[in-house]
């Protein structure tokens, strides 16, 4: 790929990883960072060496949610969970860092998550005042629904453990690549036809809430996006201090 590409591509033994490679900016999910995972998914897809897709990030930040100077248009970043989910082959999202807002829906509609024990996590929109709504689609019908409720009102961080009981993570440990070896050896193992039909079966529940509700949740992000109390937040965030909302 291109040396400034924002998402980089490798390819061994039937798994291909990307990397969201752009930590000057935390890895937020500005436009051309979208754009290049979704091509580079969409060429994963077309690749039939690829059994499976491990999705990873340089620097400290996974990914830091939507890029506060050059954000992604919301239906964009709809179109991108959506390519996830239904791609016909499972994505692995692999965690040595921080996550935050627009990255738990990335890490989220992934088929399966690990994270080492350095990852934390937090729903930070409300703290802008904006919405976690595209994001809301994929997450609910995998989370447990009083620490969903909990942790997407408060922005409240926590930690990877904590992340695994309430059904974001799907393992953890001290060594990330150990915990997911098994998971991408069992890719390996799998009929590819039967790998495809059986992520579908599994996904169901998540490519119906993003068909049903991803365009209203998507025009809910925008319009909120757009408000005078989402100017103060990121005006806030930006000058270090408290929103004038703040107590």
């Amino acid at each position: 790929m291109q040396d400034d590409a924002l998402v980089t591509a490798a390819h061994a033994h039937g798994i291909t990883t990307l990397a969201l490679d752009s930590p000057a900016n935390r890895n937020a999910l500005s436009a051309p960072l979208v754009a290049g995972l979704r091509a580079a998914l969409a060429a994963a897809a077309a690749d039939p060496a690829v059994r499976a897709v491990v999705l990873t990030h340089t620097g400290g930040t996974f990914c830091a949610g939507a890029d506060l100077k050059n954000p992604c248009d919301p239906a964009d970043f709809l179109a991108l969970l959506r390519e996830i989910a239904e791609l016909p082959r499972p994505v692995a999202a692999r965690v040595t860092g921080h996550v935050r807002a627009g990255g738990l829906g990335l890490l989220g509609v992934c088929d399966v998550a690990a994270a080492g024990p350095q990852s934390t996590y937090a729903f930070t929109e409300t703290r802008l005042g904006i919405v976690p709504a595209v994001i809301s689609a994929p997450l609910l019908p995998r989370l447990e629904p009083r620490a969903a409720a909990r942790y997407l009102l408060t922005g409240e961080p926590f930690d990877a453990a904590e992340a695994a009981r309430i059904g974001l993570l799907t393992v953890h440990g001290e060594d990330v690549d150990e915990a997911l070896a098994p998971v991408l050896d069992g890719f390996r193992k799998a009929g590819p036809e039967a790998l495809a039909a059986t992520k579908r079966l599994v996904t169901a529940p998540v490519r119906a809430a993003l068909a049903a509700d991803g365009a209203a949740l998507a025009e809910l992000s925008a319009r909120h996006f757009g408000s005078a109390e989402a100017r103060e937040g990121i005006t806030a965030r930006m000058e270090r201090r408290d929103p004038v909302w703040a107590l």
